[in-house]
């Protein structure tokens, strides 16, 4: 019988771990900004087209590359970061493994142009699906120039899974953000399809945030710094009131490296406890500094995991200096028994006495003494005198008569006003009846027995169809501010707001003008308060960055389902009877009305034969 064990051929090794380092564009980008970094560069530009599937090219001022070294890096596992394996334990550059542009050139077309500062002219090579196309001397400024094309052309595939050039875009995104903020002394530029997104001078790590994530972020900072033996932290975190619901602006670097570690983070969360809500997050930007032999990279080919020696210490270290943090700069509630300076004496008034106030009080003064009044009559009163009191009551049972009594009697705050809602006994009168359970639910009756619903699903349901309608009719009401409304928001934020303008416009909102980095608000919809305009448009460019360009999601559908969900009745509010009645009568008056807009369902139906046989 024949062997049936072969080894691989290269290229196809190359592809399958290709399937493991290169997942989208945003690994590729990765990768090579982080190759970059190796190469000393103080200035990196990023230029993408298409969501990074027609173009990825990164260029950087760094030491470049001899030719022999340029068709070696291209090889599986070459590398000069590491001779031995002790090596691993000992790691002070990103990559390490040798993997990334054997495994991008597999799938990709690839082009380099490179030059060291001690050489006349450069290298120009080009790779095809690890074939090299050709490979010759060229004049190129001093650094490397990586272009990445096509990616997965021959692996239609893969290709086939990536997302809308907008998603791919965001992602691109997040992997630039990550990556400046872990070196703000190197500058970046980022340009998408000839627009540049992103000019990052070099600068500090405070600058370097608020370059990224627009100048409203400076107010939220509050600087965190300590030093033990174990580890040195560093870094911002954001004021609880600026918490939101969604994760986002929360990183960790561990030795200017981006990671990912929900222990670390639940010791952030931790830290805020009983200062921001528990459905909402924290924002953080934490540089940790440890022992490189404290901590394995490498168990993970993403690099984004890492194994800590003592990440219970860690945890603790982290937490009170957060805890501290907030504490120190006025941010959280503290018991301070020390005298408040702003309590004590002046120094000026130290040895003066207080001075007793003077009154000046006219003891003859009789209220009831004839005046210039003609029409106030005058009383003989003395004080200590009680004689004659029945002459002040003198003719007023002519006029109440005997017969009066308190009832007939009317007064001002009698005044009965219309009323917004049916009669009681009208009310009481209709055939349905309701009863709210434990703040959560609605029960009702029916003919074959009852209905439990959840009211939040039920009034999310209500308002999605409200908004989809206006959205699709285009007559929306909308309420005008009294004072128009400014609001800061980043780049990136501004203009996915400006995709969905359109949108928001449709279902009730008014813009006055959205440039720069604010955005001023002259109305809103019937249901939208003025103090939620800012946290709703939060959440509405939120979900639509993370959803945007989904194939089975239209925008509008997107920003009806994330304005039901923030408007609807929460969970724990306890509504009246004239309420929940409507609340039922609106659900069924719905198209659909047995799953909220998030496809769960909104209600249960109990028939009497189900609770007889509970009695069975």
């Amino acid at each position: 019988m024949a062997d049936i064990i072969k080894l691989l051929p290269d290229h196809v090794a190359n592809q399958i771990a290709a399937g493991e380092v290169v997942q989208r564009p945003a690994s590729v980008v990765k990768e090579l900004l982080e190759n970059a970094l190796d190469a000393g560069a103080s200035q990196i530009k990023l230029i993408v087209k298409d969501g990074g599937k027609a173009l990825i090219q990164v260029v950087d001022n760094g030491e470049g590359m001899s030719t022999t070294d340029a068709r070696l890096s291209f090889e599986r596992h070459a590398t000069s970061k590491i001779q031995k394996a002790e090596d691993l334990f000992n790691l002070h550059t990103k990559g390490f493994r040798g993997e990334a542009l054997a495994s991008i050139a597999a799938i990709a077309h690839v082009e380099m142009q490179t030059r060291r500062e001690t050489d006349e002219v450069g290298t120009h090579l080009k790779i095809e699906g690890s074939k090299v196309a050709f490979q010759e001397v060229c004049v190129t400024p001093k650094g490397t120039s990586m272009s990445v094309k096509n990616l997965f052309f021959n692996i239609p595939a893969r290709r086939n899974f990536l997302k809308s050039n907008q998603v791919e875009l965001r992602h691109i995104t997040d992997e630039f953000h990550r990556v400046a903020l872990a070196h703000p002394s190197v500058a970046f530029y980022f340009y998408h399809n000839g627009s540049e997104l992103f000019n990052l001078p070099s600068d500090n790590y405070r600058k370097r945030i608020v370059h990224i994530f627009g100048s409203r972020t400076n107010q939220k900072l509050v600087p965190v710094e300590e030093e033990t033996p174990i580890v040195k932290i560093k870094g911002f975190i954001t004021k609880p009131e600026f918490a939101k619901r969604s994760r986002g602006e929360q990183f960790f670097f561990v030795n200017n490296r981006y990671i990912k570690s929900p222990y670390l983070h639940h010791a952030v969360v931790a830290a805020f406890e009983g200062l921001i809500k528990s459905d909402t997050y924290p924002g953080y930007f934490l540089y940790l500094e440890v022992d490189p032999a404290s901590i394995d990279i490498n168990i993970h080919p993403t690099k984004t995991e890492v194994k800590f020696d003592d990440e219970h210490t860690l945890y603790a270290l982290l937490r009170s200096t957060v805890k501290h943090s907030l504490g120190q700069f006025n941010v959280a509630p503290a018991l301070d028994f020390d005298q408040d300076p702003n309590l004590l004496t002046p120094y000026g008034f130290k040895d003066k006495s207080a001075v007793e106030p003077h009154v000046t009080v006219d003891a003859g003064f009789n209220p009831f003494l004839e005046t210039g009044n003609k029409a106030v009559k005058s009383f003989s009163y003395r004080k200590g005198s009680d004689q004659n009191w029945e002459s002040l009551y003198v003719g007023m049972e002519s006029k109440l008569g005997d017969e009066t009594t308190a009832h007939s009697i009317s007064f001002e705050s009698d005044t009965i006003t219309g009323s917004i809602f049916e009669d009681e006994n009208e009310l009481s009168e209709s055939s349905t009846t309701t009863f709210q359970l434990r703040r959560k639910y609605i029960i009702t009756t029916i003919k074959s027995g009852m209905i439990i619903i959840d009211q939040s699903r039920a009034h999310q349901r209500v308002l999605y169809e409200k908004f989809l309608k206006y959205s699709t009719i285009k007559e929306a009401v909308s309420q005008q501010l009294l004072f128009p409304l400014t609001l800061s928001f980043s780049k990136l934020e501004i203009n996915a707001l400006k995709d969905i303008e359109k949108i928001l416009v449709s279902i009730g909102f008014v813009f006055e003008k959205v440039e720069g980095e604010s955005i001023t608000i002259t109305g809103v919809p019937l249901l939208v308060a003025e103090s939620e305009v800012g946290m709703i448009l939060d959440q509405l460019i939120s979900d639509y960055q993370q959803q945007v360009g989904e194939e089975n999601f239209s925008h509008t559908d997107i920003l009806s389902k994330t304005l039901a969900k923030t408007l609807s009745v929460k969970t724990g509010e306890v509504l009246d009877k004239q309420s929940q009645l409507a609340l039922v009568n609106d659900l069924f008056a719905c198209k659909e009305t047995r799953i909220s807009p998030f496809n769960k369902p909104i209600y249960i139906t109990i028939t009497e034969n189900d609770i007889d046989k509970k009695f069975i």
